[in-house]
């Protein structure tokens, strides 16, 4: 077997201000410009020109009534953008921005409705990336002020959302009628996208959920937000459907006691991943006779039959790398990923959430 483990802590590229100057002039000319966050990277369009957020819907291969986030900077005013921005509101946004949070809101009625997929209402979110903040505001002071950019994740729809800038370039190379400028910023922290609350139907309700937490959010508000599974009647939000964030390669979950059976019977000359932690890993490398298993990087080899890779021990580890990870694996010629099933912890839950969606792409009918 072969194992290989996460890379280094992401880095942080600030580019030169000329690159940020063009990056923001290509955005206010309705281009599409893809930008780093703290979460992932984002393929942004100026919020206000339909014709720039329908080329985004267009890039993505995105459903037009699945909506986009709107971003701005620390200087922006939300008001802008809803003409109900709730004392709620107002606290999340004092505790948790700029960061991974968005808010949903009801929609000002200036604001284009392309950006929520026809619904009335809007997702608004300030990121800490400082690649993003430079970009945010030298796109607000070439817009007179206020300027909001559309951006969802730089990958096309339901695919794994990218963390780097060779990521995005990746995703749409070679794509006809489609050009998208990257500003490259490095890789990013956070790993997965933003938690979405909800509050435009006069409670907190957690849309998705991400490295803000709901214990956080009630700590702030004074009253635990709704959960998924106790909201029927929410509004459509960024990454909520079943099956997203997939990998090209088919991805099964798996508990800790099942990998020995499944890798017994499978075909021989194909080649499986399978990602799970060091005690998982430990036991099913004397199960199969294999040598120890180490938690140092290396190759893959194309003639391993079994790759491995040894999860990190902790949620926001393995958010980090989760999709680079998968991209990883893409590349590395397997037929399935076996992946281990994460604990039902509330730390667990956001990382969680991307994984399963990730092998709701690949459920067996």
């Amino acid at each position: 077997m072969a194992t290989s483990t996460p890379p280094d802590v992401p880095r942080i590229v600030m580019p030169p201000a000329e690159a940020i100057a063009q990056a923001a002039a290509q955005l206010a000319a309705g281009e599409l410009v893809a930008f780093p966050t703290e979460t992932v990277y984002g393929l942004g369009g100026d919020a206000e020109n339909p014709a720039a957020v329908a080329a985004i819907y267009a890039a993505k291969g995105r459903p037009a009534n699945h909506p986009v986030i709107v971003h701005f900077s620390p200087d922006g005013d939300p008001g802008y953008w809803s003409d109900d921005v709730t004392p709620a509101a107002r606290k999340l946004m004092d505790a948790f921005w700029p960061g991974p949070l968005t808010l949903i809101l009801k929609r000002a009625p200036h604001i284009p409705d392309a950006v929520s997929g026809g619904q009335g209402s809007v997702g608004l979110r300030c990121p800490s990336h400082p690649v993003a903040q430079a970009l945010l505001r030298e796109f607000e002071r070439i817009k007179g002020g206020q300027g909001g950019v559309a951006a969802p994740s730089a990958n096309r729809f339901g695919q794994v959302s990218p963390t780097a800038a060779q990521h995005v370039r990746d995703e749409f190379a070679g794509l006809p009628g489609v050009t998208v400028h990257v500003l490259d910023g490095g890789e990013a922290a956070v790993g997965i996208e933003s938690t979405i609350v909800d509050l435009s139907r006069g409670f907190p309700a957690l849309l998705r959920p991400g490295h803000i937490t709901p214990a956080q959010i009630a700590e702030v508000l004074g009253e635990m937000p709704r959960l998924p599974g106790q909201d029927s009647d929410a509004p459509r939000a960024s990454g909520t459907l079943k099956a997203h964030y997939a990998p090209r390669t088919p991805l099964y979950l798996c508990d800790a006691g099942q990998f020995a059976a499944a890798l017994a019977v499978h075909p021989a000359g194909e080649r499986v991943a399978v990602v799970a932690f060091a005690p998982t890993l430990a036991a099913l490398s004397s199960a199969l006779s294999c040598p120890p298993l180490s938690t140092l990087s290396s190759d893959i080899s194309a003639s391993d039959d079994i790759v491995t890779v040894v999860l990190p021990a902790t949620p926001a580890a393995l958010a980090t790398d989760l999709y680079a990870m998968l991209r990883r694996l893409d590349r590395a010629n397997v037929t399935h990923i076996l992946f281990e099933r994460l604990p039902d912890t509330p730390a667990w839950a956001a990382v969680g959430d991307r994984l399963g969606r990730a092998a709701a792409a690949f459920e067996r009918t």
